[in-house]
């Protein structure tokens, strides 16, 4: 490959992003500069990111007897994964056998496929399959992590072949923040803190919001408070959900002692002879070069904060101010990759979902589009949608209708017997919402429906007749439309005490309230293309000596959709672990 003139140091290392060294890097040009950058470290494997893949790759590594360094962009450890619940999706697993769930790797494999498509390959496929198991019972045996069973969280579309209505999901369980001493303080903050004094998973969701309305989920605020009683009576600092992940995680890192370098960013990626060979990142505001003999893993999330990056590769409306994913996700990986010659796919779509955009940000609508008595309706006062489907599924619609019966932003429209029913986010029944999502415009209220389309800029007959038409829908428990509550996973976060569809209940009492609904997303789901073992590929599929990818830095084995909860997170893990092994195995050749 030809040599590139380069940049002066100062100007390529004084920023992570705008780099541009071409075809250049595997060749003469990327080696000479190298060489005026001080070197490091050297180690067996570099993992870049320190979110579920990479934590999990690094582990892995180490407990292969590879002596492995994680560089990290952020101040913090953890990533999207600290941020999130933490579902993580890998059928057949110890964890779901072990709780009587019928699953088998034959149904996976079926149920895979459907969702998948032809657009992943049946090898990555199986790959994901054969080695997710493995994964968890990897992490379990390797550091505290520990899991539990989403109990009827269900597969996304469990009509399909192979798919379980009872679920395949499972979450980290309790992990006490004091056994990683002062690297708690550094640990990623939640997306939704959990109320102090409680000790809540990501399961009991479902039920917290219907304590008003639900033995139930009175019973597991009571059990939820308990589990916080007793763990500070312990002395403990009870974390679940991402927090559990990233922190145990992290734990299995310090025992093996395993160092991750934060306020570390990756430059690019460095190689020699035709190989990947290291990485040149920023530590201590100054340029160094760390070293690969065998490999490195990138794991450092999609491009969700990289604003040109939306708009190059994705569909508009778009931005970066309604993603839940860490504010550090700018890309970084993905570039260096493709700089490398790496292959992208799947760079049009992201982990999509409804989301409220509020003014302290973005909030990822789950069980309130699900619960009976809202429904959403476009710019024309229609609706368009079953609001309970998958949430990537809503975003894609709203997309796809978008160029010619504008959706975006929807309005979720409840009435006043919702809002005295359920939470709503952090907003208890009954209460008003705050001032500041009315001021926004994120949010609009009115006696009438008529007021409430004039306030939403709707036409008021369209919007009557919306909601009278769904109201009869509603009585009868069938949703003719839309389908809504045809499948076993729209009844997920509904509400039980309803019938005879305990995810449809007509809307009668003012006032009523519009909520704008935009496409929010988890993170992208587009990057480097990568084979069974995690290798990047280049696009005529020939692999890139050294370089491996996992987590949203590679393009998703879901393909352009989603099997259930858990899917970023549970093929993010498998493919760190997949990538390490793959790693020493080569090694020990």
């Amino acid at each position: 490959m030809h040599q590139v003139a380069l940049p002066s140091r100062r100007a390529v290392l004084g920023t992570t992003t705008g780099l541009a060294l071409g075809a250049g890097l595997l060749g003469s040009g990327a080696r000479s500069y190298a060489a005026d950058v001080p070197v490091l470290g050297e180690y067996d494997v570099v993992v870049v990111g320190s979110g579920a893949a990479g934590l999990t790759a690094a582990l892995a590594a180490a407990k292969r007897g590879m002596s492995c360094v994680v560089v990290e962009k952020a101040p913090t450890f953890g990533g999207s994964a600290a941020r999130s619940g933490a579902g993580i999706w890998i059928p057949n697993n110890p964890v779901i056998l072990a709780s009587g769930v019928p699953d088998t790797l034959e149904k996976a494999t079926r149920y895979l496929a459907w969702v998948a498509g032809d657009e992943v390959p049946v090898e990555r496929q199986r790959a994901f399959l054969s080695g997710g198991p493995r994964m968890i019972d990897f992490v379990q045996r390797n550091s505290p992590l520990r899991f539990r069973w989403m109990e009827g969280y269900s597969d996304y579309y469990p009509e399909r072949p192979g798919g379980l209505a009872m679920g395949r999901s499972i979450e980290p369980d309790v992990f006490d923040g004091n056994l990683i001493g002062q690297e708690l303080a550094h640990l990623n903050p939640s997306y939704l803190p959990v109320p102090a004094g409680l000790v809540i998973f990501s399961q009991d969701y479902r039920w917290l919001n219907l304590t008003a309305v639900s033995a139930k989920g009175a019973a597991v605020a009571a059990t939820a408070l308990a589990r916080g009683t007793a763990a500070a009576l312990r002395g403990e600092k009870p974390l679940t959900m991402g927090q559990a992940l990233a922190g145990a995680l992290r734990k299995g890192l310090l025992d093996a002692s395993v160092p991750v370098w934060l306020n570390t960013p990756l430059v690019d990626l460095h190689a020699e002879g035709g190989r990947i060979r290291g990485v040149l990142v920023n530590r201590a505001g100054a340029p160094g070069l760390v070293r690969a003999r065998y490999g490195v893993i990138v794991g450092s999330g999609g491009f969700e904060h990289d604003a040109q990056m939306r708009r190059q590769y994705q569909r508009a409306p778009i931005g970066t101010e309604w993603t839940m994913g860490a504010k550090e996700n700018t890309g970084d990986g993905i570039r260096a990759g493709q700089r490398a010659g790496a292959a992208l796919a799947l760079m049009d779509d992201a982990w999509w979902g409804p989301t409220v955009p509020l003014p302290d940000g973005p909030y990822f609508c789950l069980a309130e589009r699900t619960l009976p008595g809202g429904l959403f309706v476009d710019a024309a006062g229609r609706r368009f949608v079953n609001e309970a489907a998958p949430y990537s599924d809503v975003v894609h619609r709203m997309y796809d209708r978008n160029p010619t019966d504008p959706c975006i932003p929807a309005w979720l429209v409840v009435d006043q017997n919702y809002r005295n029913r359920y939470l709503f986010r952090t907003v208890a029944p009954t209460l008003p919402f705050p001032s500041s999502w009315y001021s926004s415009g994120a949010v609009h209220s009115a006696l009438t429906l008529d007021g409430l389309a004039r306030a939403i800029g709707v036409p008021g007959a369209a919007l009557r007749a919306t909601v009278n038409r769904f109201n009869d829908q509603a009585r009868t428990g069938r949703d003719t439309d839309q389908g809504r509550g045809t499948s076993a996973y729209d009844h997920y976060f509904a509400d039980p005490s309803v019938d005879p569809n305990s995810t449809l209940a007509p809307l009668w009492l003012p006032p009523f309230h519009a909520l704008k609904i935009v496409p929010g997303d988890l993170g992208t789901k587009g990057g480097m293309v990568t084979d069974a073992a995690a290798r990047a590929l280049r696009e005529d599929g020939s692999v890139i000596p050294g370089l491996y990818a996992a987590g949203n830095a590679s393009a998703a084995v879901m393909g352009h959709s989603y099997a259930g909860a858990g899917s970023t997170i549970g093929p993010a893990m498998t493919f760190g672990y997949l990538a390490a092994q793959d790693i020493a195995d080569r090694a020990a050749r």
